[in-house]
């Protein structure tokens, strides 16, 4: 008999909406004893079944809805089914924007949640990051093995959050050949080189495919300067957009070795582009008080909040640096800002870009924006899939 979770009086409102997220104050009991990561069934106070759901005792997020059918089981059949209909949207983008590498699994807004699966070229990179993912990692392989035959497949799992499932991080081969330690795709023309092994995320920020073709409309003739550049893909775009000149900050002097190594596999002018391996708000403040001016400032920076108990902090972090920024545009100048905070709202974010402009006495239009790429999609039920926001901002 499978265990059962019984939700406390009138907490099934959310489920009720498909939220796919049961919080442990929501939790009235567990009838019947799981395992971390085994399948429940999750049912009303009153025993009314509801969803499917893997149960995390350890984590505030007590369990996360697989299936809304009471019929389904969770098994290898489930996830090829799940990733199919996830492979018929990315297969209308790949074929859209001819790209050979994209996001193939988004978690929950494709309804396996803690699972993301990226996909560059013929190597699918995993990432398990709930109990739940874990636990099912063996049939979710073998539907992988069934659905991409001719892939290899490696783990990273390495992420920190894992640790809030009670689980360790892991990491490499799973199936296949091993990936190389650099492996070029293809973007919007451009050929990047990806470090799946040792790199950010799953080896690329994929998410921001759609930003970095962006920075091209508005990179001619501009001084561009490119904040916490990682490898370099917003340079590359920018000198394809035949800017002046642009130069990338990164603390990594690898990511930057790798940068320099994108700009030169695009047959593009080495002398336009400068690597700064530097502390990005120190060198903002070096900048301004040297008299320093550009016409297009890319700011991207890693994420400033990991819980609401940080976002205080984090707003007047991404309120510094923007300031920072406008402060060393020319008149006109652009500023493309970034936060791939999930717990920074949108509207929260635009406020602060207009705060940080009444600091910098600039005054700045809001011209475009940003949100990550469609094969990061965002299911209605779910808006915290929507993490990534971003902003074009015209200087005067």
């Amino acid at each position: 008999m499978t265990v059962r979770l019984i939700l406390a009086k009138g907490r099934e409102k959310s489920l009720l909406r498909r939220h796919p997220w049961i919080f442990s104050g929501a939790v009235a009991r567990l009838e019947g004893k799981a395992e971390s990561g085994e399948t429940i069934d999750v049912c009303d106070s009153q025993g009314n079944w509801l969803a499917h759901a893997a149960w995390s005792p350890v984590s505030q997020i007590s369990a996360r809805v697989w299936s809304w059918e009471q019929d389904e089981a969770i098994d290898t059949d489930f996830f090829i089914r799940r990733l199919k209909a996830a492979q018929s949207l990315r297969d209308w983008l790949a074929a859209r924007d001819n790209l050979d590498s994209y996001r193939l699994i988004a978690g929950e807004s494709d309804g396996l949640p803690g699972v993301t699966i990226d996909r560059y070229g013929k190597f699918l990179v995993l990432q398990l990051l709930s109990a739940g993912a874990e636990y099912q990692r063996a049939a979710l392989i073998s539907a992988l093995q069934s659905c991409y035959p001719d892939c290899a497949i490696y783990d990273r799992s390495d992420v920190a959050v894992r640790k809030k499932e009670g689980l360790e991080l892991t990491q490499g081969n799973v199936l296949g050949d091993t990936p190389p330690e650099q492996l070029p795709i293809v973007e919007h023309g451009m050929k990047l080189l990806v470090d799946i092994q040792g790199g950010h995320k799953t080896g690329y920020y994929l998410d921001q495919r759609d930003s970095r073709m962006a920075t091209r409309r508005y990179a001619k003739d501009r001084r561009v300067l490119n904040c916490f550049s990682y490898t370099g893909g917003f340079a590359v775009s920018a000198l394809m957009g035949d800017c002046k000149q642009v130069i990338s900050v990164d603390t990594s002097q690898g990511a930057l070795d790798i940068a320099r190594q994108n700009v030169e596999l695009n047959g593009l002018d080495l002398s336009k582009a400068e690597f700064l391996r530097d502390d990005v708000f120190k060198l903002l403040r070096r900048y301004r008080d040297s008299g320093e001016k550009f016409d297009l400032i890319v700011m991207d920076p890693p994420k400033f909040v990991e819980n609401k108990n940080q976002l205080a902090g984090a707003c007047r972090g991404y309120k510094d640096i923007n300031m920072l920024a406008m402060q060393l545009l020319n008149p006109d100048g652009m500023l493309l800002t970034f936060s791939c905070s999930g717990l920074m709202p949108t509207d929260l974010f635009q406020k602060i870009i207009a705060d940080a402009a009444l600091d910098a006495q600039r005054d700045v239009q809001f011209i475009e924006q940003f949100r990550q790429a469609a094969d990061h999609p965002v299911i209605a039920s779910y808006p915290e899939g929507m993490y990534l926001k971003g902003f074009a901002c015209r200087v005067l």
